[in-house]
């Protein structure tokens, strides 16, 4: 099959969606909030808007998930999955670590995905089979082979304070096992950064399918692995543990996250 038109126009659309976005980004805006600690802003509900439009203008017969509420056909073989602002929050408190997440599921496999961060103009692409770009050059992940040396990144979601403990310990074990941490508040960024060798590996719990859709296929083809912190494979359309690596060090990750 070929999928270069669908990374064609989700690379366009997401690209005007970022414009629109960065438009707005140099001042503080007013968060609502969907649920407890679940923020959105007038802006995710534009970009999302934007990108669906133009979705259904070019291909009416897929279907759509979106972050904000959109859903059209999810029963369709083609299924666009979309986080029209990943790091609703950091957006709205004007830091730069915001993206637009574009993926395609082609029965239900990630096929096509596109994650753009308009602050940086940085846009990362995949295609199934055809390796993950960074503004147009290859990528790929990266080769420490030590967890003591290995860089992670991290989130937690919304639901932390019901089970806090828990996820602490994770964090606890992590501390203990690696270089450094950090935590930046755009999973879809973070995965990108995994598959361009920023960092060696991304763990998570209570992802959604528009955090996971484009960024899973984005660590494939950039070499990585993806699973569920078990070792099981990861299912976008029901997420929820999530380990993003390298591949060389995912066994002794797994080992680490273990409950």
């Amino acid at each position: 099959m070929n999928l270069e038109p669908y990374l064609k126009a989700a690379r366009e659309i997401a690209r005007d969606a970022g414009q629109l976005i960065l438009a707005q980004s140099s001042t503080m805006h007013t968060m609502e909030f969907k649920e407890a600690f679940n923020p959105v802003t007038v802006i995710d509900r534009q970009s999302e808007t934007l990108i669906t439009q133009a979705l259904m203008k070019r291909f009416p017969d897929h279907g759509i998930l979106a972050e904000e509420g959109t859903s059209i056909h999810q029963e369709k073989d083609f299924l666009w999955i979309i986080d029209p602002l990943d790091g609703t929050t950091n957006f709205a408190h004007n830091l730069p670590q915001f993206s637009v997440s574009i993926g395609l599921l082609i029965e239900g496999k990630p096929s096509v995905g596109v994650i753009y961060g308009p602050r940086f103009d940085e846009e990362f692409f995949a295609m199934r089979g055809g390796g993950a770009f960074l503004n147009s050059k290859p990528i790929h992940v990266s080769s420490v082979d030590a967890l003591e040396r290995s860089f992670w990144v991290t989130g937690e979601p919304y639901s932390i304070r019901k089970n806090i403990d828990y996820h602490l310990k994770l964090f606890k074990g992590m501390v203990n096992k690696t270089l450094a941490i950090r935590r930046f508040g755009s999973a879809c960024l973070d995965f990108s950064n995994v598959a361009c060798g920023r960092f060696e590996g991304y763990w998570e719990a209570g992802l959604k399918p528009w955090d996971a859709a484009a960024g899973v296929l984005m660590v494939e083809e950039a070499g990585g692995k993806v699973t569920a912190y078990d070792g099981s494979p990861f299912d976008v359309r029901n997420p929820e543990t999530m380990v993003a690596s390298n591949g060389i060090l995912h066994s002794a990750m797994l080992e680490v996250l273990q409950p």
